[in-house]
């Protein structure tokens, strides 16, 4: 049983699980802000345009029957809403993930201008640095080397 447990703290708490969870969390309240955005920005534009809103479109499949009272007020039939086909909810959330969809492809390439960016300044880092100097040992090596040579 402890072995068990050491495995799932080892998975657990690993880098990428964690790195994976802060990401579902900040995705979620990203989420909701683009829903915002569009619920509370955009689609009024469009309402004030269209005038219409677009969330409320929608087609009757079965009209709705409303209530029937006899004359103490009391219920003889029960109301029977109408069934609807909601079309513009539709609308309104593939509106959401269009706009979800470009902010985060924006975002991505950024991360990757960035990322290449970085790659390029330490490649160029790397390339202006002077040779080491050499160590001691290799000093006195090369000097053997030389004095080996002189003798032949």
């Amino acid at each position: 049983m402890a072995k068990i447990i050491e495995e799932f703290k080892d998975f657990a708490f690993k880098g990428n699980v964690m790195d994976m969870a802060v990401g579902v969390i900040i995705g979620g309240a990203f989420g909701k802000i683009v829903s915002s955005i569009v619920a509370d920005l955009i689609m009024p534009l469009v309402a004030a345009i269209w005038s219409v809103n677009v969330a409320d479109l929608k087609i009757e499949l079965k009209p709705g029957v409303p209530e029937v009272l006899n004359e103490a007020g009391e219920v003889v039939t029960e109301a029977i809403e109408p069934v609807t086909w909601n079309y513009g909810a539709f609308c309104q959330n593939v509106l959401d993930f269009f706009i979800i969809a470009i902010c985060l492809f924006f975002i991505v390439k950024a991360i990757a201008k960035a990322s290449a960016l970085r790659k390029k300044k330490e490649a160029e880092e790397a390339a202006a640095a002077p040779a080491p100097e050499p160590t001691k040992e290799e000093v006195l090596l090369t000097e053997i080397r030389d004095l080996l040579k002189e003798k032949k």
